[in-house]
């Protein structure tokens, strides 16, 4: 058949992911790469912790979700020829979410049985499966949960191609997926674009994140003898296969999760592989300018069966392997300005001989890059990418809309075939300050409409707070997140109090709430965020965010009397539960603290984060308190990943 691209309706169950934040992002979430500490040759020319974010500001979090599974109907795209079947979500930050192997009816790729949100991206929700494109800052993306783009062309060839693209507000750069099957391929074809558009160097960050089935008696193939890994957050470089005595390649015996970061040879195809018992799985390959791979383990013990059973319903295990530009995800690399970076990825099957999967690595790994190489694969790459350069600044048809801050950037000629709409109501009235300087006042219950972090805003705010928008509460509020943001947390103060003097708001009371918890002044701070939760009780997102203020800065009492008179539905909210069950614990009420962790067979926190201990810690320090002894943490609560 020739190839096909489709949009369609797909029924999925799906968790309700909630609206995000009615509050900008200024403290964070913990970010475990952000602690690390490297030990390195030399000779390793990388940019280790270059580029590191303490927060996901200008984007809100998607904090309000739960666990509950509804059907629902989602937005796919199937591009389709004679041998494979690739099913995208471009609702989902353009996830390509299953690829099958249509000459023996196998999907190459882990696909989740269920659209779960856990907290593990950089704005909270985030879910497993498929391949995840990740670009501009560490980490899962500001899109994973997020609408792209989505527009269609046809190629020289007469094939149709899936782009998909946006606009990434913290680099203030523009990303684009080509995506494409050829008549007699077997594999399929992404082509990827950033854009620097602007005047400054800017941290760069870009990994495909591939969840493939976690095979008994599998392995990963990889054209590398090194690999970069980390223990009790050092990162160090080391021999492969065997780290540990143990054969990194064999994952089924990995025991505690890990990243292994291959160091390819700049002279070594760029490939990765996995493969089952049989000698068949995915084969990842790319151009050169994709020089990095890894392969992420959740391990084999109690903490990698709580982190796969959350995220999953019955689809079972999986690990990632993964390809990016840099050699490592703890660091950025610095991208020049008015420049474009290009690559081309493949997707597709492979298969080796059985006999092989029970030889050595270096055995597998010479036989399928003998393979690439016999067929010319890596040059018939790099010129399909040439060939394609003048596609992939055409313009195409859009068919389905993303967010309109792309619009309101200034963007040069490298993303000027791209189409950025405008359609949410907040972006229109900051097209209109942008263009009067007058910003509009809403009320003090409405939700901020939009945050932003460009020097072009910016230097408007500070301009018109001291004219048109002196005794606008908004905008002084504005200009304080701003401050915040920049760490210049004296100006933050100042304009979140003058917001307040002119209307209180909780939006000014959590600023400054916020400006008083870094300055250590915890009683301010909890009688700030007191004030604020008192206006907004039914805010899912703001009762975390102030429940944790008043936790971190020792309000217990408080934070007590303040969650007995929630309601009922409130009072459900699983972290606002464990915030109460722990000030609980701090106050001495030890009996009483148990009892209600370990209700209805244990507490289950829907929004626990990736590394977070805080529920296996507060069952020991519990359990130890009340007799005496100190015991192992229970499976139910090992979420952490060491």
């Amino acid at each position: 058949m020739k190839p096909e691209l489709r949009i369609v309706d797909m029924e999925m169950l799906v968790s309700d992911l909630g609206e995000s934040s009615s509050l900008p992002d200024l403290r964070g979430e913990t970010i475990l790469q952000n602690q690390l500490k490297f030990q390195l040759d030399e000779n390793d020319e990388m940019f280790e912790g270059y580029g590191r974010r303490k927060n996901a500001y200008p984007y809100r979090k998607f904090d309000s979700y739960t666990r509950e599974l509804k059907k629902k109907i989602v937005k796919a795209a199937v591009l389709e020829n004679q041998y494979l079947k690739a099913v995208f979500l471009p609702e989902y930050g353009g996830r390509l979410w299953s690829l099958m192997d249509k000459e023996v009816g196998r999907n190459l790729l882990y696909t989740n049985d269920v659209l779960r949100f856990s907290n593990l991206a950089v704005r909270n929700a985030w879910f497993s499966g498929g391949v995840e494109w990740n670009m501009g800052i560490i980490g899962h993306n500001p899109f994973t949960t997020a609408p792209l783009y989505v527009a269609r062309i046809t190629d020289e060839q007469g094939n149709p191609v899936l782009r998909m693209y946006e606009y990434e507000r913290i680099r203030q750069a523009s990303f684009q997926m080509d995506f494409w099957l050829e008549e007699e391929s077997r594999f399929l074809n992404c082509r990827m674009r950033i854009a620097n558009d602007t005047d400054d160097v800017i941290p760069m960050y870009w990994w495909s994140n591939i969840a493939v089935p976690e095979y008994e008696g599998g392995r990963i193939v990889i054209p590398a003898e090194k690999a970069y890994t980390l223990e009790h957050s050092l990162v160090f470089k080391t021999d492969i296969p065997f780290v540990n005595e143990v054969d990194v390649t064999d994952y089924k015996t990995i025991p505690e999760s890990r990243d292994y970061f291959f160091d390819i040879e700049d002279s070594e195809p760029k490939y990765i592989a996995n493969l089952d018992q049989d000698g068949y799985g995915l084969l990842q390959l790319s151009t050169g300018r994709q020089k990095g791979r890894k392969l992420f383990s959740w391990g084999n013990g109690d903490r990698s069966d709580c982190w796969q059973e959350f995220l999953t319903d019955q689809a079972g295990r999986y690990i990632e392997i993964q390809a990016g530009l840099a050699k490592t995800q703890y660091g950025c690399l610095p991208m020049p300005p008015h420049r474009v970076w290009e690559w081309i990825e493949q997707y597709g099957a492979v298969c080796i001989d059985q006999a092989l999967m029970k030889d050595s690595h270096e055995s597998r790994r010479e036989v399928i890059t003998k393979k690439l190489k016999d067929a010319h694969v890596f040059e018939t790459l790099e010129e399909t990418l040439r060939r394609t350069k003048q596609m992939a600044k055409s313009p195409a048809v859009l068919v389905l809309n993303g967010s309109g801050y792309g619009a309101l950037a200034e963007r040069g000629s490298c993303t000027g075939h791209l189409e950025f709409v405008v359609t949410e109501d907040g972006l229109k009235k900051w097209q209109e300050f942008m263009s009067t300087g007058i910003l509009y006042k809403p009320s003090p219950a409405e939700r901020p409409a939009a945050f932003f972090n460009d020097t072009e805003s910016f230097c408007l705010l500070k301009e018109t707070v001291e004219n048109s928008n002196r005794k606008n509460w908004y905008a002084h509020y504005l200009l304080g997140v701003r401050y915040f943001d920049k760490e210049e947390y004296e100006k933050a103060k100042k304009e979140f109090n003058t917001s307040l003097e002119l209307e209180e708001t909780p939006w000014a009371l959590h600023g400054l709430a916020c400006v008083e918890s870094v300055a250590g002044s915890e009683k301010e701070c909890v009688s700030l965020i007191l004030r604020g939760i008192e206006m907004r009780r039914t805010d899912r997102s703001f009762l975390k965010e102030g429940f944790k203020l008043l936790h971190n800065c020792g309000g217990y009492q408080e934070l007590v009397a303040c969650y007995e008179c929630l309601d009922e539905k409130e009072q459900n909210i699983s972290r606002l539960r464990f915030y109460y069950i722990s000030a609980h614990h701090k106050l001495g009420l030890e009996r009483k603290a148990y009892e209600m962790l370990e209700e209805g067979g244990g507490l289950i926190m829907e929004d626990i984060r990736e590394g977070e201990d805080a529920m296996g810690h507060l069952w020991q320090e519990i359990y130890e308190a009340l007799y005496g002894e100190r015991r192992d943490i229970p499976k139910k609560y090992k979420f952490t990943t060491t």
